[in-house]
């Protein structure tokens, strides 16, 4: 069942990223967005780290994606006009999908490429494995992080302010 759904998680990214980049619309392209941000989610889901896959939908799916189309009606994008004909544009995506199908094929049946399956950590994806190390090991890198958000907001408000005429 998990190979299954690793498939059609795969599939769906895949299908959805190349979506992404060819379609000519920035709304239609952000919504396809979406639904790679949800496939990447699922493969959170299927390695055992809820917490990771909750994270990818609240912040990609939900803050980060209404901010890209937040920019995109607020410089009110219009579609991009074709400058290629649709018969090299089909040929192009078909090409592409080709080559990674035969990719998928090569690295699905050589199993000298991938190497032995490596057992997770008890708690991986754990909400309590993930709080431990991110206090006690890695407490410096997210200590710098933080004022480096805090200095990018301070630049923002520094940015948007008025100045007032002397």
């Amino acid at each position: 069942m998990e190979t299954v759904l690793f498939i059609l998680f795969a599939l769906g990214s895949i299908i959805s990223a190349i979506l992404v980049i060819t379609t000519p619309a920035p709304i239609n392209s952000a919504l396809y967005l979406v639904v790679t941000f949800f496939c990447l989610a699922g493969f959170y889901v299927l390695l055992a780290a809820p917490l990771l896959a909750a994270l990818q939908i609240i912040v990609y799916a939900g803050a980060v994606l209404v901010l890209i189309i937040f920019v995109i009606m607020l410089l009110n994008l219009q579609k991009i006009e074709e400058k290629t004909a649709p018969a090299w544009k089909s040929l192009g995506i078909i090409i592409t999908l080709l080559f990674l199908g035969m990719g998928f094929m090569i690295v699905a049946m050589s199993t000298s490429l991938l190497g032995p399956m490596m057992q997770t950590p008890a708690g991986f994806g754990k909400v309590a494995t993930i709080g431990e190390l991110l206090f006690t090991k890695y407490l410096y890198p997210f200590e710098v992080v933080s004022v480096l958000l805090l200095l990018a907001i301070i630049g923002a408000v520094a940015l948007i302010r008025k100045q007032e005429p002397e």
